[in-house]
């Protein structure tokens, strides 16, 4: 088991070795679309890409459903794994929705043999994330 300051400091060690070994300007929350965002995620049992709507229920509806419009483009021409959840309750409760790809097989940001596997895989997805969205932001946009 780890302290909670030595997970804190892993943590920090990841997301600055992922910010140097791939030195990039990514979206995240700059979408220009109110309560979309897109977000890393690396814990101690799982790392996923995902793109979450967390407006109030009638802009998430009409985005959501310009997304499910999109679809097969996006597995189609750009991530085949993607998975799409309407209703996705996070660990707070508060209800979004989301799509997301996550990584398959054993990962832990407290194992440091699995953080090379993580950067590609978080690097290689959400460019082509990135990209689908920045082609169709415009369908996208309520």
């Amino acid at each position: 088991m780890f302290s909670k300051e030595a997970s804190r400091q892993l943590r920090e060690e990841f997301w600055t070795s992922f910010g140097k070994s791939f030195p990039r300007k990514w979206i995240l929350y700059h979408t220009k679309i109110k309560g979309l965002s897109f977000k890393f995620h690396f814990d101690t049992k799982k790392a996923f890409i995902t793109l979450d709507l967390e407006d109030d229920l009638e802009n998430r509806i009409m985005c959501w459903e310009k997304l499910v419009a999109l679809k097969t483009i996006l597995t189609n021409e750009y991530l085949p794994d993607i998975i799409y959840e309407e209703e996705y309750f996070l660990d707070n409760g508060k209800e979004i929705s989301r799509i997301y790809l996550p990584l398959e097989g054993k990962v832990s940001i407290h194992n440091k043999n699995s953080w090379q596997d993580v950067m590609v895989f978080f690097n290689t997805n959400m460019i082509l994330f990135e990209a689908f969205f920045e082609e169709y932001k415009d369908i996208i946009k309520p």
